[in-house]
Protein backbone atom coordinates (compact mmCIF):
# COMPACT_ATOMS: atom_id res chain seq x y z
CA UNK A 1 0.00 0.00 0.00
CA UNK A 2 1.38 3.44 -0.69
CA UNK A 3 -0.31 6.55 -0.09
CA UNK A 4 0.20 9.64 -2.66
CA UNK A 5 -0.25 13.45 -1.11
CA UNK A 6 -1.20 16.06 -3.68
CA UNK A 7 -3.88 19.26 -3.74
CA UNK A 8 -7.76 18.30 -3.57
CA UNK A 9 -9.51 19.95 -6.44
CA UNK A 10 -13.17 18.12 -6.61
CA UNK A 11 -14.43 16.87 -3.03
CA UNK A 12 -15.61 13.03 -2.76
CA UNK A 13 -14.03 9.49 -2.35
CA UNK A 14 -13.75 7.12 -5.75
CA UNK A 15 -12.54 3.28 -5.50
CA UNK A 16 -11.53 1.69 -8.69
CA UNK A 17 -9.06 0.46 -11.16
CA UNK A 18 -6.47 3.09 -12.60
CA UNK A 19 -6.46 3.66 -16.52
CA UNK A 20 -3.35 5.43 -17.40
CA UNK A 21 -3.89 7.91 -19.92
CA UNK A 22 -0.66 9.00 -21.25
CA UNK A 23 -0.62 12.14 -23.89
CA UNK A 24 2.57 13.18 -23.64
CA UNK A 25 4.41 10.17 -25.16
CA UNK A 26 4.95 11.66 -28.98
CA UNK A 27 7.81 10.48 -30.83
CA UNK A 28 9.36 13.10 -32.97
CA UNK A 29 11.56 12.49 -35.76
CA UNK A 30 14.43 14.28 -36.75
CA UNK A 31 15.19 14.76 -40.27
CA UNK A 32 17.28 16.98 -42.18
CA UNK A 33 15.38 18.75 -45.78
CA UNK A 34 16.62 20.54 -48.63
CA UNK A 35 15.72 24.16 -49.11
CA UNK A 36 13.83 23.27 -51.57
CA UNK A 37 11.93 21.20 -49.41
CA UNK A 38 10.48 24.25 -47.38
CA UNK A 39 7.25 25.29 -49.06
CA UNK A 40 6.15 21.66 -49.05
CA UNK A 41 6.75 21.62 -45.34
CA UNK A 42 5.24 24.82 -44.46
CA UNK A 43 2.07 23.70 -46.56
CA UNK A 44 2.17 20.55 -44.34
CA UNK A 45 2.18 23.00 -41.29
CA UNK A 46 -0.54 25.12 -42.33
CA UNK A 47 -2.66 21.92 -42.85
CA UNK A 48 -1.95 20.79 -39.37
CA UNK A 49 -3.24 24.35 -38.05
CA UNK A 50 -6.09 24.27 -39.62
CA UNK A 51 -6.93 20.74 -39.24
CA UNK A 52 -6.36 21.05 -35.45
CA UNK A 53 -8.65 24.34 -35.52
CA UNK A 54 -11.32 22.29 -36.45
CA UNK A 55 -10.95 19.71 -34.05
CA UNK A 56 -10.99 22.47 -31.62
CA UNK A 57 -14.17 24.12 -32.80
CA UNK A 58 -16.14 20.64 -33.00
CA UNK A 59 -14.90 20.22 -28.78
CA UNK A 60 -16.22 23.67 -28.31
CA UNK A 61 -19.66 23.17 -30.24
CA UNK A 62 -19.79 19.13 -28.02
CA UNK A 63 -19.32 21.10 -24.77
CA UNK A 64 -21.80 24.07 -25.38
CA UNK A 65 -24.26 21.49 -26.01
CA UNK A 66 -23.56 19.61 -22.85
CA UNK A 67 -22.06 21.77 -20.18
CA UNK A 68 -23.12 25.49 -21.85
CA UNK A 69 -21.05 28.19 -23.23
CA UNK A 70 -19.01 29.26 -20.72
CA UNK A 71 -17.32 26.44 -20.25
CA UNK A 72 -16.68 26.12 -24.08
CA UNK A 73 -15.49 29.87 -24.39
CA UNK A 74 -11.94 27.95 -22.39
CA UNK A 75 -11.34 26.61 -25.67
CA UNK A 76 -10.71 30.17 -27.15
CA UNK A 77 -7.36 29.91 -25.69
CA UNK A 78 -6.65 26.92 -27.31
CA UNK A 79 -7.81 28.96 -30.73
CA UNK A 80 -5.69 31.77 -29.52
CA UNK A 81 -2.28 29.23 -29.67
CA UNK A 82 -3.17 28.66 -32.74
CA UNK A 83 -2.98 31.92 -34.65
CA UNK A 84 -0.27 33.27 -32.14
CA UNK A 85 1.90 34.75 -35.28
CA UNK A 86 5.10 34.52 -33.35
CA UNK A 87 4.79 31.28 -32.72
CA UNK A 88 4.13 30.72 -36.21
CA UNK A 89 6.72 32.54 -37.65
CA UNK A 90 9.51 31.69 -35.51
CA UNK A 91 8.73 27.93 -36.61
CA UNK A 92 9.21 29.21 -40.25
CA UNK A 93 11.99 31.06 -39.40
CA UNK A 94 13.59 28.17 -37.30
CA UNK A 95 13.01 25.67 -40.20
CA UNK A 96 14.42 27.94 -42.67
CA UNK A 97 17.79 28.51 -40.54
CA UNK A 98 18.41 24.68 -39.71
CA UNK A 99 16.61 23.14 -42.53
CA UNK A 100 14.82 20.40 -40.46
CA UNK A 101 11.50 18.74 -40.86
CA UNK A 102 8.49 20.88 -39.66
CA UNK A 103 7.59 18.70 -36.91
CA UNK A 104 11.20 18.91 -35.09
CA UNK A 105 11.65 22.67 -35.17
CA UNK A 106 7.84 23.12 -33.82
CA UNK A 107 8.13 20.51 -30.96
CA UNK A 108 11.40 22.77 -30.48
CA UNK A 109 9.62 25.76 -30.17
CA UNK A 110 6.49 24.82 -28.15
CA UNK A 111 9.29 23.13 -25.46
CA UNK A 112 10.74 26.52 -25.75
CA UNK A 113 7.18 28.51 -24.78
CA UNK A 114 6.55 26.06 -21.82
CA UNK A 115 9.82 26.38 -20.28
CA UNK A 116 9.19 30.02 -20.34
CA UNK A 117 5.80 29.72 -18.90
CA UNK A 118 7.02 27.39 -16.47
CA UNK A 119 9.15 29.52 -14.44
CA UNK A 120 7.18 32.12 -13.95
CA UNK A 121 5.80 30.28 -10.66
CA UNK A 122 1.95 31.74 -10.55
CA UNK A 123 -0.82 29.30 -10.64
CA UNK A 124 -2.91 31.29 -13.91
CA UNK A 125 0.42 31.13 -15.68
CA UNK A 126 0.78 27.27 -15.05
CA UNK A 127 -2.70 26.62 -16.26
CA UNK A 128 -1.62 28.58 -19.44
CA UNK A 129 0.98 25.74 -19.92
CA UNK A 130 -1.72 23.09 -20.22
CA UNK A 131 -3.46 25.32 -23.08
CA UNK A 132 -0.42 25.66 -24.74
CA UNK A 133 0.63 21.70 -24.36
CA UNK A 134 -2.41 20.32 -24.96
CA UNK A 135 -2.87 22.45 -28.58
CA UNK A 136 1.09 22.06 -29.07
CA UNK A 137 0.48 18.33 -29.01
CA UNK A 138 -2.52 17.92 -31.17
CA UNK A 139 -0.43 20.05 -33.67
CA UNK A 140 2.46 17.61 -33.82
CA UNK A 141 -0.15 14.36 -34.09
CA UNK A 142 -1.70 15.66 -37.19
CA UNK A 143 1.67 16.33 -38.29
CA UNK A 144 2.88 12.96 -37.76
CA UNK A 145 -0.67 11.66 -38.60
CA UNK A 146 -0.98 9.97 -34.78
CA UNK A 147 -4.20 8.93 -33.75
CA UNK A 148 -6.05 11.02 -31.00
CA UNK A 149 -6.34 9.67 -27.81
CA UNK A 150 -10.10 10.12 -26.46
CA UNK A 151 -11.49 9.31 -22.59
CA UNK A 152 -14.99 8.87 -24.59
CA UNK A 153 -13.76 5.77 -25.78
CA UNK A 154 -13.70 4.12 -22.03
CA UNK A 155 -16.10 0.92 -21.61
CA UNK A 156 -15.87 0.55 -17.84
CA UNK A 157 -15.45 2.62 -15.53
CA UNK A 158 -12.09 3.65 -14.18
CA UNK A 159 -10.10 5.91 -12.23
CA UNK A 160 -8.09 8.29 -14.74
CA UNK A 161 -4.27 8.59 -13.91
CA UNK A 162 -2.23 11.38 -16.17
CA UNK A 163 0.54 13.63 -16.11
CA UNK A 164 -2.16 16.47 -16.56
CA UNK A 165 -5.90 16.46 -18.07
CA UNK A 166 -5.92 19.02 -20.69
CA UNK A 167 -9.45 20.68 -20.71
CA UNK A 168 -10.59 19.16 -24.01
CA UNK A 169 -9.66 15.86 -22.27
CA UNK A 170 -11.74 16.41 -19.84
CA UNK A 171 -14.65 17.69 -21.55
CA UNK A 172 -14.79 14.57 -23.83
CA UNK A 173 -14.73 11.89 -20.30
CA UNK A 174 -17.93 10.75 -19.99
CA UNK A 175 -19.22 10.92 -15.99
CA UNK A 176 -20.54 7.29 -16.08
CA UNK A 177 -17.29 5.84 -17.22
CA UNK A 178 -14.63 8.15 -15.41
CA UNK A 179 -15.33 8.16 -11.20
CA UNK A 180 -12.66 10.57 -10.67
CA UNK A 181 -9.11 11.76 -11.69
CA UNK A 182 -5.62 11.68 -10.25
CA UNK A 183 -2.74 14.25 -11.96
CA UNK A 184 0.78 15.29 -11.68
CA UNK A 185 0.97 18.64 -12.00
CA UNK A 186 -2.29 21.02 -11.73
CA UNK A 187 -3.65 23.58 -8.87
CA UNK A 188 -7.12 23.82 -7.62
CA UNK A 189 -8.19 26.90 -9.87
CA UNK A 190 -6.93 25.18 -13.10
CA UNK A 191 -9.61 24.74 -15.82
CA UNK A 192 -9.35 20.99 -15.22
CA UNK A 193 -10.28 21.65 -11.48
CA UNK A 194 -13.05 23.54 -12.55
CA UNK A 195 -14.79 21.33 -14.53
CA UNK A 196 -14.20 18.18 -12.13
CA UNK A 197 -16.08 19.96 -9.94
CA UNK A 198 -18.50 20.68 -12.64
CA UNK A 199 -19.12 16.83 -13.49
CA UNK A 200 -19.13 16.42 -9.39
CA UNK A 201 -16.78 13.80 -10.03
CA UNK A 202 -13.92 13.85 -7.34
CA UNK A 203 -10.16 14.90 -8.68
CA UNK A 204 -6.87 15.11 -6.90
CA UNK A 205 -4.03 17.23 -8.36
CA UNK A 206 -0.66 17.72 -7.84
CA UNK A 207 0.65 14.32 -6.68
CA UNK A 208 3.77 14.78 -8.86
CA UNK A 209 4.44 11.49 -8.87
CA UNK A 210 1.15 9.39 -9.57
CA UNK A 211 2.22 8.18 -13.43
CA UNK A 212 5.42 6.85 -12.24
CA UNK A 213 3.61 5.42 -8.98
CA UNK A 214 1.13 4.03 -9.97
CA UNK A 215 0.48 1.26 -13.04
CA UNK A 216 -2.28 0.74 -15.05
CA UNK A 217 -4.57 -1.81 -13.42
CA UNK A 218 -4.47 -0.79 -9.78
CA UNK A 219 -6.69 -0.71 -7.13
CA UNK A 220 -7.04 3.36 -6.14
CA UNK A 221 -8.62 5.09 -3.62
CA UNK A 222 -8.91 9.16 -4.07
CA UNK A 223 -9.57 11.68 -1.47
CA UNK A 224 -10.96 14.28 -3.28
CA UNK A 225 -11.25 16.47 0.13
CA UNK A 226 -8.02 15.54 1.46
CA UNK A 227 -5.89 15.35 -1.61
CA UNK A 228 -4.89 11.81 -0.93
CA UNK A 229 -4.45 8.93 -3.23
CA UNK A 230 -3.61 5.43 -1.69
CA UNK A 231 -2.21 2.85 -4.14
CA UNK A 232 -3.77 -0.70 -3.67
CA UNK A 233 -4.66 -0.14 -0.27
CA UNK A 234 -5.20 -3.32 2.05
CA UNK A 235 -8.15 -4.77 2.76
CA UNK A 236 -8.51 -2.93 6.29
CA UNK A 237 -7.77 0.61 4.70
CA UNK A 238 -10.42 -0.84 1.46
CA UNK A 239 -13.28 -1.24 3.88
CA UNK A 240 -12.73 1.72 5.82
CA UNK A 241 -13.09 4.31 2.66
CA UNK A 242 -16.28 2.63 1.60
CA UNK A 243 -17.79 3.39 4.52
CA UNK A 244 -16.24 6.51 4.34
CA UNK A 245 -17.78 6.73 0.81
CA UNK A 246 -21.03 5.70 1.79
CA UNK A 247 -21.42 7.99 4.95
CA UNK A 248 -19.82 10.77 2.97
CA UNK A 249 -23.21 10.25 0.37
CA UNK A 250 -25.41 9.90 3.71
CA UNK A 251 -23.87 13.18 4.93
CA UNK A 252 -24.55 15.21 1.62
CA UNK A 253 -28.32 13.75 1.83
CA UNK A 254 -28.72 14.82 5.79
CA UNK A 255 -27.57 18.23 5.24
CA UNK A 256 -29.77 18.94 1.53
CA UNK A 257 -32.23 18.78 4.27
CA UNK A 258 -30.81 22.09 5.37
CA UNK A 259 -31.06 23.72 2.30
CA UNK A 260 -33.96 26.03 2.70
CA UNK A 261 -33.05 26.59 6.44
CA UNK A 262 -31.59 29.53 7.84
CA UNK A 263 -28.02 29.39 9.25
CA UNK A 264 -29.03 30.88 12.24
CA UNK A 265 -27.11 29.88 16.15
CA UNK A 266 -29.50 28.17 18.70
CA UNK A 267 -29.80 31.02 20.37
CA UNK A 268 -31.12 32.72 17.40
CA UNK A 269 -28.22 34.80 15.93
CA UNK A 270 -28.51 34.76 11.91
CA UNK A 271 -25.67 34.60 9.62
CA UNK A 272 -25.79 34.80 5.56
CA UNK A 273 -24.32 31.88 3.75
CA UNK A 274 -23.46 32.48 0.24
CA UNK A 275 -21.28 30.89 -2.44
CA UNK A 276 -18.26 32.06 -4.33
CA UNK A 277 -18.98 31.42 -8.24
CA UNK A 278 -16.47 32.07 -11.23
CA UNK A 279 -18.89 30.55 -13.86
CA UNK A 280 -23.12 31.59 -14.32
CA UNK A 281 -24.21 27.57 -14.64
CA UNK A 282 -22.38 27.07 -10.99
CA UNK A 283 -25.83 28.93 -9.66
CA UNK A 284 -27.69 25.45 -10.06
CA UNK A 285 -24.84 23.79 -7.16
CA UNK A 286 -25.31 27.33 -5.41
CA UNK A 287 -29.07 26.50 -5.14
CA UNK A 288 -29.18 23.23 -4.54
CA UNK A 289 -26.65 23.40 -1.42
CA UNK A 290 -28.47 26.06 0.19
CA UNK A 291 -26.77 29.13 -0.34
CA UNK A 292 -28.69 32.64 -0.19
CA UNK A 293 -26.94 34.09 -2.46
CA UNK A 294 -23.99 35.16 -4.60
CA UNK A 295 -20.71 36.48 -1.84
CA UNK A 296 -18.32 36.82 -5.41
CA UNK A 297 -18.95 36.43 -8.34
CA UNK A 298 -15.16 37.03 -10.19
CA UNK A 299 -15.74 38.62 -13.43
CA UNK A 300 -12.23 38.52 -14.62
CA UNK A 301 -12.93 34.63 -15.82
CA UNK A 302 -15.19 36.11 -18.36
CA UNK A 303 -12.81 38.63 -19.78
CA UNK A 304 -10.69 35.60 -20.24
CA UNK A 305 -9.82 33.05 -22.76
CA UNK A 306 -11.52 34.80 -25.80
CA UNK A 307 -9.53 36.75 -28.62
CA UNK A 308 -11.58 40.22 -27.68
CA UNK A 309 -12.68 42.26 -24.57
CA UNK A 310 -16.66 41.82 -24.09
CA UNK A 311 -18.76 44.26 -25.17
CA UNK A 312 -20.95 46.33 -21.98
CA UNK A 313 -23.86 44.58 -23.68
CA UNK A 314 -22.24 41.19 -23.34
CA UNK A 315 -21.54 41.52 -19.77
CA UNK A 316 -24.60 43.40 -19.25
CA UNK A 317 -26.36 39.95 -20.54
CA UNK A 318 -24.54 38.03 -18.56
CA UNK A 319 -24.91 40.10 -15.23
CA UNK A 320 -28.35 40.20 -15.81
CA UNK A 321 -28.70 36.41 -16.87
CA UNK A 322 -27.06 35.60 -12.99
CA UNK A 323 -29.14 38.06 -11.12
CA UNK A 324 -32.25 37.13 -12.87
CA UNK A 325 -31.78 33.48 -11.97
CA UNK A 326 -31.40 34.10 -8.17
CA UNK A 327 -34.83 34.95 -8.29
CA UNK A 328 -33.83 38.43 -5.60
CA UNK A 329 -31.06 36.71 -3.95
CA UNK A 330 -27.92 39.10 -3.51
CA UNK A 331 -25.22 38.80 -6.00
CA UNK A 332 -22.10 40.72 -5.29
CA UNK A 333 -19.76 41.21 -8.36
CA UNK A 334 -16.56 41.93 -7.90
CA UNK A 335 -14.79 44.47 -10.59
CA UNK A 336 -11.84 43.15 -12.63
CA UNK A 337 -9.29 41.46 -10.43
CA UNK A 338 -6.75 40.75 -13.65
CA UNK A 339 -3.16 40.81 -12.93
CA UNK A 340 -1.04 38.86 -10.90
CA UNK A 341 -1.88 35.06 -12.01
CA UNK A 342 -4.71 36.35 -14.38
CA UNK A 343 -4.22 38.50 -17.73
CA UNK A 344 -5.35 39.18 -20.84
CA UNK A 345 -3.94 38.07 -23.53
CA UNK A 346 -4.72 40.47 -26.13
CA UNK A 347 -3.53 43.16 -23.49
CA UNK A 348 0.29 44.11 -23.67
CA UNK A 349 0.78 43.89 -19.76
CA UNK A 350 4.31 44.07 -19.16
CA UNK A 351 5.88 41.22 -17.64
CA UNK A 352 6.23 41.60 -13.56
CA UNK A 353 8.93 40.08 -11.24
CA UNK A 354 6.32 40.04 -8.83
CA UNK A 355 2.84 40.29 -10.33
CA UNK A 356 0.77 39.90 -7.14
CA UNK A 357 2.23 43.01 -6.20
CA UNK A 358 2.25 44.47 -9.29
CA UNK A 359 -0.14 46.07 -12.07
CA UNK A 360 -3.05 44.60 -10.73
CA UNK A 361 -7.19 44.44 -9.74
CA UNK A 362 -8.05 47.97 -8.94
CA UNK A 363 -4.77 49.84 -10.23
CA UNK A 364 -5.11 48.07 -13.43
CA UNK A 365 -8.47 49.53 -13.39
CA UNK A 366 -7.88 53.15 -12.57
CA UNK A 367 -4.99 52.94 -15.27
CA UNK A 368 -7.77 51.49 -17.77
CA UNK A 369 -10.73 53.53 -17.36
CA UNK A 370 -11.88 52.90 -20.80
CA UNK A 371 -12.09 49.11 -19.67
CA UNK A 372 -13.25 49.56 -16.20
CA UNK A 373 -16.06 51.47 -17.15
CA UNK A 374 -17.49 49.78 -19.79
CA UNK A 375 -17.87 47.02 -16.51
CA UNK A 376 -19.05 49.37 -14.31
CA UNK A 377 -21.75 50.28 -16.81
CA UNK A 378 -22.82 46.32 -17.59
CA UNK A 379 -22.90 45.96 -13.45
CA UNK A 380 -25.49 49.00 -13.20
CA UNK A 381 -27.74 48.02 -16.18
CA UNK A 382 -27.96 44.41 -14.58
CA UNK A 383 -28.75 45.84 -10.74
CA UNK A 384 -31.92 47.46 -12.42
CA UNK A 385 -32.59 43.49 -12.79
CA UNK A 386 -32.20 42.21 -9.23
CA UNK A 387 -29.91 42.68 -5.70
CA UNK A 388 -26.56 43.63 -7.16
CA UNK A 389 -23.90 45.13 -5.30
CA UNK A 390 -20.07 45.85 -6.75
CA UNK A 391 -16.96 45.57 -4.54
CA UNK A 392 -13.35 46.68 -5.78
CA UNK A 393 -10.59 44.47 -4.91
CA UNK A 394 -7.08 45.44 -3.82
CA UNK A 395 -7.75 48.43 -1.93
CA UNK A 396 -5.10 49.83 -0.35
CA UNK A 397 -6.61 53.18 1.04
CA UNK A 398 -9.16 55.63 1.07
CA UNK A 399 -7.49 57.58 -2.04
CA UNK A 400 -7.15 54.93 -4.22
CA UNK A 401 -10.98 53.67 -2.91
CA UNK A 402 -12.35 57.48 -3.90
CA UNK A 403 -11.11 57.37 -7.27
CA UNK A 404 -12.56 54.17 -8.19
CA UNK A 405 -15.62 55.86 -6.78
CA UNK A 406 -14.97 58.58 -8.93
CA UNK A 407 -15.16 56.41 -12.21
CA UNK A 408 -18.02 54.47 -11.18
CA UNK A 409 -19.92 58.07 -10.78
CA UNK A 410 -18.44 58.99 -14.43
CA UNK A 411 -20.68 55.81 -15.34
CA UNK A 412 -23.71 56.44 -14.03
CA UNK A 413 -23.65 59.91 -15.32
CA UNK A 414 -23.21 58.61 -18.65
CA UNK A 415 -25.97 56.17 -18.27
CA UNK A 416 -28.31 58.79 -16.94
CA UNK A 417 -27.03 60.97 -20.11
CA UNK A 418 -28.16 57.60 -22.34
CA UNK A 419 -31.57 57.37 -20.13
CA UNK A 420 -30.82 53.89 -18.90
CA UNK A 421 -32.51 52.81 -15.61
CA UNK A 422 -30.04 50.93 -12.53
CA UNK A 423 -30.09 51.33 -9.59
CA UNK A 424 -29.08 54.38 -7.81
CA UNK A 425 -28.44 53.29 -4.74
CA UNK A 426 -26.52 50.50 -5.42
CA UNK A 427 -24.52 48.61 -2.35
CA UNK A 428 -20.97 49.02 -2.82
CA UNK A 429 -17.90 48.00 -1.05
CA UNK A 430 -14.47 47.32 -0.58
CA UNK A 431 -12.21 44.10 -0.68
CA UNK A 432 -10.12 44.02 2.53
CA UNK A 433 -6.94 41.90 1.68
CA UNK A 434 -4.02 44.16 2.18
CA UNK A 435 -2.04 44.96 5.43
CA UNK A 436 -2.70 48.73 4.62
CA UNK A 437 -6.46 48.16 4.36
CA UNK A 438 -6.60 46.10 7.16
CA UNK A 439 -5.04 48.62 9.65
CA UNK A 440 -6.73 51.61 7.80
CA UNK A 441 -10.13 49.79 8.03
CA UNK A 442 -11.72 52.21 10.43
CA UNK A 443 -10.74 55.28 7.75
CA UNK A 444 -12.59 52.60 4.74
CA UNK A 445 -15.70 51.68 6.77
CA UNK A 446 -16.57 55.51 5.88
CA UNK A 447 -16.61 55.60 2.48
CA UNK A 448 -18.32 52.34 1.53
CA UNK A 449 -21.63 49.89 2.84
CA UNK A 450 -19.49 46.66 2.81
CA UNK A 451 -15.88 45.21 3.58
CA UNK A 452 -15.23 41.44 2.21
CA UNK A 453 -12.31 40.32 3.85
CA UNK A 454 -10.15 38.20 1.04
CA UNK A 455 -8.10 35.81 3.46
CA UNK A 456 -6.46 33.91 0.78
CA UNK A 457 -4.09 37.24 -0.33
CA UNK A 458 -4.65 38.64 3.26
CA UNK A 459 -2.68 36.07 4.87
CA UNK A 460 0.04 35.61 1.87
CA UNK A 461 0.98 39.45 2.36
CA UNK A 462 0.91 39.23 5.95
CA UNK A 463 2.61 35.99 6.32
CA UNK A 464 5.01 37.19 3.55
CA UNK A 465 3.81 33.97 2.12
CA UNK A 466 3.88 32.49 -1.36
CA UNK A 467 1.05 30.39 -0.86
CA UNK A 468 1.92 28.69 -4.12
CA UNK A 469 5.11 28.11 -3.11
CA UNK A 470 5.32 24.12 -1.96
CA UNK A 471 8.25 24.31 0.08
CA UNK A 472 6.72 27.49 2.66
CA UNK A 473 3.31 26.02 2.12
CA UNK A 474 3.10 25.26 5.77
CA UNK A 475 3.87 28.32 6.70
CA UNK A 476 0.34 29.46 5.40
CA UNK A 477 -1.70 29.57 8.58
CA UNK A 478 -5.28 31.16 8.63
CA UNK A 479 -4.92 31.36 12.55
CA UNK A 480 -1.98 32.82 12.78
CA UNK A 481 -2.22 35.35 15.92
CA UNK A 482 -1.45 38.40 13.61
CA UNK A 483 -4.55 37.24 11.28
CA UNK A 484 -6.87 36.70 13.69
CA UNK A 485 -6.14 40.04 14.98
CA UNK A 486 -6.34 41.26 11.60
CA UNK A 487 -9.80 40.06 11.30
CA UNK A 488 -11.21 41.03 14.60
CA UNK A 489 -10.00 44.41 13.15
CA UNK A 490 -11.31 44.91 10.39
CA UNK A 491 -15.31 43.18 11.49
CA UNK A 492 -14.80 45.98 14.79
CA UNK A 493 -14.48 48.86 12.41
CA UNK A 494 -17.18 47.85 9.86
CA UNK A 495 -19.04 46.86 12.61
CA UNK A 496 -18.62 50.42 14.65
CA UNK A 497 -19.72 52.46 11.23
CA UNK A 498 -22.73 50.52 11.12
CA UNK A 499 -21.64 48.31 8.00
CA UNK A 500 -21.76 44.75 7.99
CA UNK A 501 -18.75 42.13 6.89
CA UNK A 502 -18.21 39.27 4.94
CA UNK A 503 -15.69 36.97 3.93
CA UNK A 504 -15.01 35.44 0.59
CA UNK A 505 -11.61 33.83 1.48
CA UNK A 506 -11.14 29.82 1.52
CA UNK A 507 -10.68 30.10 5.36
CA UNK A 508 -14.54 30.96 5.43
CA UNK A 509 -15.54 27.42 4.39
CA UNK A 510 -13.51 25.84 6.60
CA UNK A 511 -15.46 24.33 9.77
CA UNK A 512 -13.25 24.78 12.64
CA UNK A 513 -12.21 28.54 11.26
CA UNK A 514 -15.85 29.00 10.44
CA UNK A 515 -16.47 28.64 14.66
CA UNK A 516 -13.83 31.55 15.19
CA UNK A 517 -15.40 33.51 12.47
CA UNK A 518 -18.47 33.51 14.32
CA UNK A 519 -17.72 33.98 17.41
CA UNK A 520 -15.70 36.91 16.10
CA UNK A 521 -19.28 38.73 14.49
CA UNK A 522 -18.65 38.23 10.36
CA UNK A 523 -22.07 38.79 9.17
CA UNK A 524 -21.54 36.92 6.01
CA UNK A 525 -19.78 33.77 5.06
CA UNK A 526 -19.02 33.09 1.58
CA UNK A 527 -17.61 29.62 0.01
CA UNK A 528 -17.39 27.10 -2.61
CA UNK A 529 -21.06 25.63 -2.84
CA UNK A 530 -20.17 22.23 -2.08
CA UNK A 531 -19.00 23.70 1.80
CA UNK A 532 -22.29 25.66 2.23
CA UNK A 533 -24.05 22.73 3.68
CA UNK A 534 -21.61 21.87 6.59
CA UNK A 535 -20.92 25.56 7.67
CA UNK A 536 -24.45 26.15 8.07
CA UNK A 537 -24.68 22.52 9.88
CA UNK A 538 -22.14 23.70 12.68
CA UNK A 539 -23.76 27.45 12.79
CA UNK A 540 -27.29 25.56 13.39
CA UNK A 541 -26.35 23.28 16.27
CA UNK A 542 -24.00 26.27 18.21
CA UNK A 543 -24.56 28.98 20.50
CA UNK A 544 -23.62 32.35 19.54
CA UNK A 545 -22.31 33.02 22.81
CA UNK A 546 -20.56 29.56 22.92
CA UNK A 547 -19.00 30.43 19.56
CA UNK A 548 -17.71 34.33 20.61
CA UNK A 549 -16.22 32.38 23.81
CA UNK A 550 -13.68 30.25 21.30
CA UNK A 551 -12.71 33.49 19.39
CA UNK A 552 -12.13 35.10 22.76
CA UNK A 553 -10.03 32.31 23.68
CA UNK A 554 -8.20 31.98 20.36
CA UNK A 555 -7.01 35.37 20.31
CA UNK A 556 -5.00 34.94 23.34
CA UNK A 557 -2.88 32.00 22.15
CA UNK A 558 0.38 32.73 20.92
CA UNK A 559 0.92 30.28 17.91
CA UNK A 560 -1.49 28.71 14.77
CA UNK A 561 -1.26 25.23 16.20
CA UNK A 562 -2.57 26.17 19.78
CA UNK A 563 -5.37 27.93 18.13
CA UNK A 564 -6.02 24.91 15.60
CA UNK A 565 -6.08 22.43 18.27
CA UNK A 566 -7.98 24.02 20.76
CA UNK A 567 -10.84 24.68 17.83
CA UNK A 568 -11.29 21.53 16.74
CA UNK A 569 -11.32 20.15 20.11
CA UNK A 570 -14.07 22.67 21.02
CA UNK A 571 -15.76 21.88 18.07
CA UNK A 572 -16.16 18.43 18.68
CA UNK A 573 -17.75 19.18 22.45
CA UNK A 574 -20.17 21.89 20.54
CA UNK A 575 -20.92 19.81 18.08
CA UNK A 576 -20.69 16.24 19.05
CA UNK A 577 -22.41 14.40 16.11
CA UNK A 578 -20.38 16.39 13.80
CA UNK A 579 -16.90 15.14 14.56
CA UNK A 580 -18.00 11.56 13.22
CA UNK A 581 -19.46 12.25 10.38
CA UNK A 582 -16.40 14.70 9.71
CA UNK A 583 -14.10 11.97 10.35
CA UNK A 584 -16.14 9.40 7.46
CA UNK A 585 -16.62 12.37 4.85
CA UNK A 586 -13.17 13.76 4.90
CA UNK A 587 -10.71 11.44 5.78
Amino acid sequence: MMILRGIPASPGVAIGRTFLFDTRRIIVPTKKIREDAIPKEIARFEKALIKTRAEIIGIQKKITKEMGSNHAEIFNAHLLVLEDRMLIEEVIGRMKKDRKCVEHIFAKVLDKYINVFSKMNDEYLKERISDVDDVGKRILKNLLGAKEKSLSELKQRVIVVAYDISPSDTATMHKKNVMGFVTDIGGRTSHTAIMAKSLEIPAVVGLEKATTSIKAGDMLIIDGNEGIAIVNPDKATLKKYQTRQQQFVNFEKILVTLKDKPAETLDGHRIEISANIELPEEIDSLIAHGAEGVGLYRTEYFYMNRRGLPSENEQFEAYKKVVTRLSGRPVIVRTLDLGGDKFLSQLEVPREMNPFLGWRAIRFCLARPDIFKVQLRAILRASAFGDIKLMFPMISGVGELKQAIVVLNEAKKELRLRKVKFNEKIGVGAMIEIPSAAITCDLLAKEVDFFSIGTNDLIQYSLAIDRVNEKIAYLYKPTHPAVLRLIKNIIDAGHKEKIWVGMCGEMAGEPGFGLILLGLGLDEFSMSSSAVPEIKYIIRNVKFEDAKAVAEKALSLPTSEEVEDFVNRRLDELVPKLKKIRKSSKG
